[in-house]
């Protein structure tokens, strides 16, 4: 895989080709700041909130406590952790959200936060804000590998080229997973195709076959063959949409193909293989689950959730005390 074939898959080199069989969207440059809050690996505090939804509860010790309260330091006052502010892009995002209807599907130049789903509100991508955005980014192993290793295995040793980091929103569309595939293009021929969400059983796409792979071929051949800058690639593709260009190499998930299939001078099939989950048993567990943290621990290292640290915290002293007493009870032994 070389480097000039990851520059021609960046949303913004494909989608001006593209732009009426896809999903309308709009593009905004990535300020210098915002990608370093993004890369900085601290506690997770959300800025581009434009209320006080996501700031962290202040909480003041004072000789008024009532019985209860929580002793959370020496101190009179307890800091509250803020995130730093971005109102000028706040406001080009918020403007940007408002012209694609209220709400999108955010993503960089490559990829989207697929990972960062459990997070959010209904394990949802569709974000309304800023704050929404920035919750999913800076959760998502995805969005920091486009930052930090775009180039991730590429053979060449030419110099990288200089990226200029976007942000990406699409409108938001109620895909259906079962709808969707990942075709495989090399040297311009259509290649494979493989079901999308390859960890699920759809019935219909083993009835549908032969009509699924004929819409795919004909609309391939109709509008990306010798159309897309490099002549291997990845994209996936809905009913007459095109999805997103992955470059052609180890870097995108294969599916359910290997990458030495795809690879080999020997032809899977006289027409592009079609592969797809055939039954229950086949069906595997989610590949992003390797990225999740169990949400108890977030609310504790975030602070979101105020009373489960009391609990937490109680918790411990209470472990602590028992282990004091049953120190100072257990009886001595000697052995004569």
């Amino acid at each position: 895989m070389k480097k000039e074939q990851v520059v021609s898959c960046q949303f913004s080199v494909w989608y001006p080709l593209f732009k009426k069989h896809t999903i309308k969207s709009l593009i905004l440059p990535l300020p210098p700041n915002v990608i370093d809050y993004l890369l900085d690996d601290g506690t997770l505090v959300v800025s581009g909130s434009a209320d006080c939804s996501h700031q962290r509860p202040q909480i003041n010790n004072s000789d008024s406590e009532q019985e209860g309260d929580v002793q959370w330091s020496d101190d009179e006052t307890t800091t509250v952790v803020t995130a730093p502010e971005f109102p000028e892009f706040n406001s080009k995002v918020q403007e940007a959200i408002n012209a694609l209807d209220g709400r999108v599907f955010p993503k960089l130049n490559w990829s989207a936060p697929r990972d960062a789903n459990w997070i959010a509100l209904n394990s949802s991508l569709q974000c309304q804000s800023l704050s929404d955005i920035f919750l999913l980014f800076k959760s998502s192993d995805f969005i920091t590998r486009d930052l930090t290793q775009p180039f991730l295995q590429c053979n060449d040793d030419s110099p990288d080229p200089v990226i200029n980091y976007e942000l990406v929103l699409r409108k938001w569309s109620e895909l259906i997973p079962g709808g969707e595939f990942r075709c495989f293009v090399k040297e311009n021929k259509l290649i494979g195709v493989s079901q999308r969400d390859h960890i699920q059983h759809y019935q219909y796409i083993s009835k549908q076959e032969a009509s699924i792979t004929s819409s795919i071929l004909q609309f391939f051949t109709d509008n990306i063959q010798h159309q897309f800058p490099d002549e291997d690639c990845e994209t996936t593709v809905g009913h007459v949409w095109i999805i997103d260009f992955n470059p052609f190499g180890e870097v995108t998930d294969s599916l359910l193909f290997t990458w030495e299939e795809l690879m080999s001078e020997n032809k899977l099939a006289d027409g592009p293989a079609f592969r797809y989950t055939t039954s229950e048993v086949t069906v595997q567990p989610s590949l992003c689950l390797s990225h999740r943290i169990p949400r108890d621990f977030l609310d504790l290292s975030t602070g979101e959730d105020a009373y489960k640290l009391i609990d937490f915290l109680k918790l411990q002293k209470g472990q602590q005390e028992e282990e004091n007493s049953e120190d100072e009870t257990e009886p001595d032994v000697s052995v004569p």
